[in-house]
């Protein structure tokens, strides 16, 4: 099924990357917890956490794109890898020695943001370096496995650890877990990478790549869902962590396994999307206005069980949405401009949660989290069908200068003749 797991050098990066993103998601459920603990339960402190960890991609996540295209990507990725771990480490330091303050998580959110400005866009274009345009969709979907393994894995094993000694640990083990992913990178023959000439230092390089993506309708359709989902849905972990705290007063390990149940569907509709060998935009359009429907209907659930049922299909249908968008992307940027976009890509796809996740913790303390959910899940869809309007008006504008184009060099052939 993953025939991308032939190359050596992505053999090597996507085993680090199983154990590195258990220990992310693990990490991410504590801090989720810990936010929760320290501001005394307050939905508003978990919005402002994930916002903080997110408002630098707003800010700078498309320079991130840059340096991905002028640097060799293997060597960013090192140091940002090293960076993140090092934030960890501290924080759990911080948690463990009993000092541990909502400004520091904010502060280690921040940072760890300001990080993932360069490492994400790097990460995403790399993929293509170690495995070449032929297995790029499969890669991308067994990284999303992965990743929603991860997913499944790491906020059950988080909550069970959680309730017995607490979250200072959590932050511990993944700062070890990311000396797995550094270890598979300085493995890598770097003879064997399919690394493009890098882009020389210049002027304008950034409007550049927004010209770029502006002139391409193919880039623009998926590059708009996941901004819309991103301000409406990605905030949904944080929606979960409300749910199961307020809604149905769960404990932590009831909420670790609300976080696994979405996750299991995000698997499943990864293994589905690596039997696809080329993307589609209607599976794309689909699988966002799924999501918002799923949304909508988890936010009315009357009882615990039947909010976990309906995690399931909403997961798939993200996931579905997110693999789409990725590929089409990667595969449609050229590689010279393949930093660029992916950094615009990492900063709609992240940059929606500063606004999205304030929002909903907002709504939440105000209505309730129901209210927020289904909310969510109704401006999501109405987005859906805002981005294929744009995208229509868009391409219609591009056929009509490039028909004048052609006239143009038309008429100037034949007054030469």
């Amino acid at each position: 099924m993953f025939r991308s797991l032939r190359n050596y050098n992505y053999r090597l990066f996507a085993s680090g990357g199983v154990i590195s993103n258990v220990g992310t998601w693990m990490q991410r459920t504590a801090q989720d917890w810990l936010v929760l603990d320290l501001a005394h339960g307050r939905g508003s402190a978990l919005g402002v956490t994930v916002a903080l960890q997110f408002l630098p991609t707003m800010l700078f996540g498309m320079f991130g794109g840059v340096i991905a295209d002028r640097y060799p990507k293997r060597r960013i990725l090192m140091a940002a890898q090293t960076l993140m771990g090092l934030l960890a480490l501290t924080m759990g330091v911080l948690v463990l020695t009993g000092t541990a303050q909502v400004w520091h998580v904010y502060a280690m959110a921040f940072t760890l943001g300001l990080v993932s400005c360069v490492e994400v866009p790097t990460r995403q274009s790399f993929v293509v370096e170690m495995v070449g345009r032929r297995d790029l969709p499969n890669a991308i979907a067994l990284n999303s496995s992965t990743f929603n393994l991860a997913r499944v894995v790491g906020p059950a094993v988080a909550g069970l650890l959680i309730s017995w000694m607490g979250t200072g640990p959590i932050f511990v083990l993944n700062a070890a877990s990311f000396a797995a992913v550094i270890t598979g990178i300085a493995l890598m023959r770097v003879s064997e990478l399919r690394s493009p000439e890098p882009v020389p230092r210049g002027k304008g390089q950034l409007r550049e790549g927004l010209r770029y993506v502006g002139g391409r309708p193919d880039l623009l359709l998926p590059l708009l869902l996941v901004a819309f989902m991103a301000i409406f849905a990605q905030s949904f972990s944080t929606s979960i962590a409300l749910m199961a705290k307020q809604a149905f007063g769960a404990g932590a390990s009831s909420f670790g396994v609300a976080s696994s149940a979405f996750a299991v569907g995000a698997f499943g509709g990864a293994l589905l999307a690596a039997r696809r060998v080329k993307p589609s935009r209607r599976f794309l359009i689909a699988g966002a206005l799924c999501f918002g429907l799923f949304q909508v209907v988890a936010g009315l659930a009357p009882a615990y069980a039947a909010f976990l049922l309906m995690l399931v299909p909403a997961g798939m249908a993200m996931i579905t949405v997110n693999t789409t968008a990725n590929t089409m992307v990667q595969l449609g940027a050229s590689p010279e401009m393949r930093g660029r976009v992916m950094g615009i890509y990492v900063l709609v796809f992240t940059g929606g949660a500063p606004i999205g996740a304030p929002l909903v913790g907002w709504l939440a303390e105000l209505a309730g989290p129901r209210v927020s959910v289904v909310a969510a899940g109704v401006l999501s869809m109405c987005g859906v069908c805002l981005a294929v309007l744009v995208t229509r008006m868009v391409a219609a504008r591009v056929a009509v200068r490039e028909e004048s184009a052609r006239e143009q060099i038309v008429r100037g052939a034949a007054a030469a003749a």
